[in-house]
């Protein structure tokens, strides 16, 4: 698939609500709009990336000292299994590389299998777990695989 048509821009406070729809529909536990309405205010990058005005994706980026934390990246669903998480991660490390980052941390569930090939083709590796990260169903709690892509 070519990507010559898509959008890439910075996020911004007007492109909350179009993202935080999709996060709601990608993901059992969704970040809140808060969520996304600090991480502007608090200065991360933030992009996104619309095909014909209609949002594909987007991702947030933590930059710390001489690494660059991937707070969220998504795909909307419509548009998954169609490279657009590669093209994604394409313009994170292009941005992480930017901010002067040696390397892209990230977690991810063990759970979502799908965002886990991707990355470990992408050439991400393990390199730890933090045990009872993030919410799960009844009340339980999921693991994070902590990885690491070195620029």
């Amino acid at each position: 698939m070519t990507f010559d048509g898509l959008d890439y821009a910075p996020m911004q406070l007007a492109d909350v609500d179009e993202v935080f729809a999709v996060e709601r529909e990608v993901y059992p536990h969704p970040w809140t709009r808060g969520n996304f309405v600090d991480s502007l205010a608090s200065g991360y990058s933030a992009w996104t990336l619309r095909d014909e005005g209609r949002l594909a994706g987007y991702f947030l980026l933590m930059a710390a000292v001489d690494e660059a934390h991937l707070l969220n990246v998504s795909v909307a669903a419509q548009r998954q299994g169609q490279g657009i998480g590669r093209y994604l991660l394409d313009k994170v490390v292009a941005c992480a590389r930017g901010l002067g980052a040696e390397s892209v941390l990230l977690e991810v569930r063990p759970s979502n299998e799908r965002a886990l090939k991707v990355y470990l083709r992408y050439g991400f590796v393990e390199i730890g777990r933090r045990k009872a990260y993030y919410p799960a169903h009844n009340g339980q709690r999921e693991d994070a695989i902590v990885m690491r892509f070195t620029l």
